[in-house]
């Protein structure tokens, strides 16, 4: 598996782009770090996840993986572009709280991410002005 980063990440300009760079295309059912439900529960809830969080939601100005005109209103969610082990956590790897390796998300983007596709992406809006449809 590639080691992703976002300094890579930041080069791809398009929230296309940057979903495809960082799709896992998983399943549903996978094991993740997330089954280890009473771990998951105190590294979230820790103090150095919840300063780290802090800034990641302001470097990525509160937009779905930190493109501009993708904000998240509410629900955001900060992932780990390299998938987190249990084995990462109980070693402290410093690069689960290094913010070269997280993006903000929504909720539906950090999904299609682990186990969906693009269709599952929201899609960015067209303002309609008068007189678009004429021929």
């Amino acid at each position: 598996m590639r080691h992703r980063s976002y300094t890579e990440l930041s080069r791809l300009q398009t929230f296309d782009e940057r979903f495809r760079y960082l799709a896992l295309q998983g399943r549903v059912g996978d094991e993740t770090f997330g089954f280890e439900r009473s771990l998951n529960q105190r590294f979230y809830h820790s103090a150095q996840w919840r300063r780290i969080r802090r800034i990641i939601l302001i470097r990525d100005d509160n937009c779905d993986l930190g493109v501009e005109g993708y904000d998240i209103p509410a629900g955001l969610h900060i992932h780990h572009m390299n998938p987190v082990t249990v084995r990462d956590v109980e070693e402290g790897n410093p690069d689960i709280l290094d913010p070269e390796y997280l993006i903000s998300t929504t909720q539906l983007t950090h999904n299609a991410i682990h186990y969906g596709d693009e269709r599952q992406l929201p899609r960015s809006f067209t303002e309609r002005r008068p007189g678009d449809t004429w021929i």
